[in-house]
């Protein structure tokens, strides 16, 4: 007869080898999202060398409860408006509101955003986007830490884990970030696009074609594939091409590019979650009102600004 001392002893072991081998290292963790963090300083100008560095520091490479059960890897809590999955724990005070998501990924994207949305960290965007020290410093100075020595932290993981050669990948291999076309004479505006991730939205649907069909401020969208027309997609999706032109506010002659958001209902009046959006380099006003899913005379009427106007670089512009 197996002793009951014994048998719990085996067990507890059992346990904690298991909870070990389910561990992963920082080398682990790189290997696992330094593709994503390059993708997402192609999108938003946010070193991938930062990104990768909060990660392994907040989330201790991805092992805490919060990054294991809710995706989580930058302790963003859910704050006024957020209006997806929680997960509660104790941090500061007890039983705190943390955001929780599906997939890893969305927790890179919505670190992102984060930086990017809110103006105290615009002054980040006009450092080179290459000097980490200057990032990790900045982090700081805005007020994302408390720890007087979370700089030094950064700094630390990056040079021990060489994370500033993602940067460089990143500038080397990255396409434009906005795409620009202008060979159309009568196009409303310079159509400029802000290439995103398909996954950074929900998935709704799918066309009779088994195109995938998103959803983005509770209106749903597609991707435009290579070789794709106006046309086409009207077909594909039973609606008339004068709804795709007025619901994108695109020209009758535009030339859709790979990647680019493509509204099959008209767009809202303002956004739903999100309250502002920081301008970077290249993008126009018609870039950010499809990123939303806003109307774009509305977006104007938003900011007060003329029709045709482009906000200047680290411009904070009004969603709702």
């Amino acid at each position: 007869m197996i002793n009951k001392a014994f048998l719990l002893f085996f067990l507890i072991v059992t346990a904690v080898q298991v909870q070990s081998q389910d561990r992963i290292s920082a080398e682990q963790y790189i290997e696992r999202y330094h593709a994503i963090a390059i993708r997402k300083m192609q999108e938003f100008k946010i070193p991938a060398s930062i990104t990768l560095a909060q990660g392994i520091l907040e989330s201790g490479s991805g092992n805490s409860a919060l990054a294991r059960q809710a995706n989580n890897h930058f302790g963003i809590k859910c704050h006024r408006g957020w209006e997806g999955n929680t997960y509660y724990m104790d941090d500061d005070e007890k039983n705190e509101c943390f955001r929780a998501y599906a997939f890893p990924e969305e927790s890179f994207h919505d670190h992102s955003l984060f930086i990017t949305l809110r103006p105290r960290y615009a002054g980040l965007f006009e450092l080179d986007i290459l000097d980490y020290t200057a990032w990790a410093n900045g982090l700081s100075k805005a007020g994302y830490a408390t720890n007087p020595r979370y700089p030094e932290l950064l700094i630390r993981i990056i040079e021990r884990h060489q994370l500033q050669q993602y940067d460089i990948q990143a500038m080397q291999v990255a396409e434009p970030i906005i795409a620009v076309t202008k060979d159309d004479p009568e196009a409303i505006e310079d159509h400029s696009f802000i290439t995103i991730n398909p996954s950074d939205f929900q998935v709704v649907g799918k066309s009779k074609n088994g195109r995938f069909i998103h959803q983005n401020n509770s209106r749903k969208l597609v991707f435009a594939r290579e070789g794709d027309q106006i046309q086409s997609l009207a077909a594909e999706f039973d609606i008339y091409s004068w709804q795709i032109v007025k619901y994108n506010e695109f020209s009758k002659r535009e030339n859709l590019k790979q990647g680019q958001i493509v509204y099959l209902e008209k767009k809202r009046r303002k956004s739903a979650e999100h309250t502002t959006h920081v301008f970077r380099e290249g993008e126009s006003m018609h870039a950010v009102a499809q990123l939303y899913g806003i109307r774009l005379e509305r977006l104007y009427r938003l900011n007060n600004l003329q029709k045709g106007t482009r906000p200047s670089y680290g411009t904070a512009v009004q969603l709702r």
